[in-house]
């Protein structure tokens, strides 16, 4: 008895601790992509300034992004993955590349047909996006949309082949792939604008999406694939993928409406604005992505596995120390983020073209954004176990909710607080979405240990706070000294590093003192990595609560 049970606390550990790895690689790959995506929005400010170019940039990916959304999306992150992995898991790996297949070839249909019929209608859905253009404006849109309607059957075929890696547990070069993309968006912005002039930025995209399909195909060829055209309408495990993909499209419209509806009412005010609420919400996507998106993607496998085999208890666990793992890297990053704002738009925007005007107006949105980051950060893993368990309607219907809550105070708030009034309803409308996924959650699943998480809050709390006051205080002293001018790159840039370091120092003492477990698990998990040959599964200590 004893024996069995060491063996399932080993094998618990073994597994989180597979999951932390892998998180950590996707969230390693995800910073390089985010700090290239953040030199791609240097370039951009500084070439273009917020103003009417970038306005027609960011609203010509509305329509490409729908489609890639709507039938990719939809697709793998509740459909797809959960069947071809349970097929995987259960040995039956001749169905599972057959679905495969039949995902790459109708996809790529349908991709197709659905590029073509917009591309044609391209001109009267811009106007309805964003009426609030003058008609050259508009005209401009509709150039780059045309042009970027070749994304969605890249990303498509890119993200199946994506999907098929994660099933795998494949994660080096799909986390790969997004720098990549970056890349070629940023060889169209240096580059490619010089000839084609906006165009330009388009044809960047373009190159972007090959790129980042190209560099996953030699891995999933070498994990079994084969690239051959199979259309078997009539497949069972296809039909499970649409049973389960029907719910999702609908939930996945709901965040597309949300970025239409911002789009819309940005197109009414002053020339710029849909460009900062991109910055913005570029910025503050980092740590969404390195961590929140990292966690939920690495967990996600192991989440639709313990479920597929029916083991609850493990289920539950790997979701609470998941859970508690993106807020502790999220909560820190968030209040830092809040409280250097103006030093992290200036470091990073602040160049060019890109005026005071538009820094206050980037950094109060930042400040805003930095407050629903938690939200944002958690919804991909509370949404991913939703579907592990194969429920993809709670997700939509929270969606939904939380869509009425974000345009009605966005249509509330804009006339008085123009493109902020817009970031607060959306940032309202995330943590209400966040707060309902986990309260159905756990009615749906039952416990899922809420002390020791309100107990994790408490000590986080008390970490945080002192992190802030004392990344506050070195802000405000340094900017007296010489190196902390603020009208010099070098001064702002030294405020920024300085506050961070001082405050993350703080933050990583209060830890340890008041015996933060996850940040002793990261602590560990970094000491192996880096100092030691053995593996990490060696480690009989259970660092992470449960898992």
């Amino acid at each position: 008895m004893i024996s069995r049970l060491k063996e399932k606390i080993i094998h618990g550990e073994k597994s989180s601790q597979s999951i932390t790895r892998s998180a950590m690689l996707i969230a390693v790959m995800g910073m390089a992509s985010r700090i290239l995506g953040l030199f791609r929005d240097r370039i951009l400010a500084s070439k273009f300034g917020a103003g009417d170019v970038l306005d027609i940039y960011y609203a010509a990916f509305k329509i490409p992004d729908l489609v890639y959304g709507l039938l990719v999306l939809g697709a793998l992150s509740a459909a797809f993955v959960p069947v071809f992995t349970s097929l995987i898991s259960q040995e039956r790996k001749k169905e599972a590349w057959r679905l495969a297949r039949t995902m790459l070839s109708i996809g790529f249909l349908m991709l197709t047909v659905i590029s073509i019929a917009l591309f044609v209608f391209a001109p009267y859905l811009v106007k309805l996006i964003v009426f609030g253009y003058d008609m050259e404006k508009q005209q401009g849109v509709v150039e780059l949309t045309r042009i970027m309607l070749l994304s969605p059957i890249i990303l498509g075929m890119s993200g199946i082949i994506g999907g098929i890696l994660n099933s795998f547990k494949k994660f080096f070069f799909y986390s790969l792939a997004p720098i990549f993309y970056n890349v070629g968006i940023i060889i169209g912005a240096l580059f490619l604008s010089e000839y084609f002039g906006t165009k330009g930025l388009a044809f960047g995209v373009i190159l972007g999406a090959l790129m980042h399909l190209l560099i996953q195909i030699p891995e999933v060829m070498r994990c079994g694939l084969k690239f051959v055209p199979l259309f078997d309408y009539k497949d069972k495990q296809l039909r499970r993928v649409l049973t389960l993909m029907i719910p999702r499209v609908m939930g996945i419209a709901m965040t597309q409406i949300n970025l239409l509806v911002v789009t819309i009412l940005a197109s009414t005010l002053a020339p710029g604005s849909l460009a900062i609420f991109n910055f913005a919400n570029n910025l503050q996507s980092v740590p969404l992505g390195v961590f929140g998106i990292s966690f939920a993607i690495a967990s996600f496998p192991a989440l639709s596995g313990l479920w597929a085999q029916n083991k609850k208890d493990e289920f539950v666990s790997k979701f609470i120390g998941t859970f508690r793992k993106i807020l502790f890297f999220i909560i820190p990053c968030s209040a830092m983020i809040y409280v250097l704002r103006a030093q992290i738009v200036r470091v990073v925007l602040g160049t060019g073209d890109f005026n005071w005007d538009n820094t206050t107006m980037t950094l109060g949105s930042l400040g805003i954004f930095a407050m629903s980051l938690w939200a944002q950060s958690v919804i991909p893993l509370l949404a991913r176990t939703f579907y592990a368990i194969h429920d993809t309607k709670v997700p939509f219907f929270v969606a939904l909710f939380s869509e009425v809550i974000n345009i009605g105070l966005a249509l509330t708030l804009i006339n008085d607080f123009g493109i902020i009034g817009l970031v607060i309803a959306f940032s309202v409308s995330a943590s209400v979405n966040a707060m309902l996924l986990f309260l159905l959650l756990r009615k749906r699943i039952g416990t899922l240990r809420g002390q020791g998480i309100l107990k994790f809050g408490g000590k986080m709390f008390l970490a945080t706070s002192l992190m802030m006051i004392v990344a506050q205080v070195i802000k405000h002293s340094i900017s007296d000294d010489p190196f902390g001018d603020h009208r010099t790159f070098l001064g702002v840039f030294t405020q920024l590093i300085t506050a961070l370091f001082g405050g993350g120092i703080v933050f990583v003492v209060i830890g340890r003192i008041i015996k933060l477990e996850e940040l002793n698990h990261f602590i560990l998990v970094l000491k192996r990595k880096l100092f030691s040959k053995k593996p990490l599964a060696e480690n009989k200590r259970n660092e992470i609560g449960g898992i």
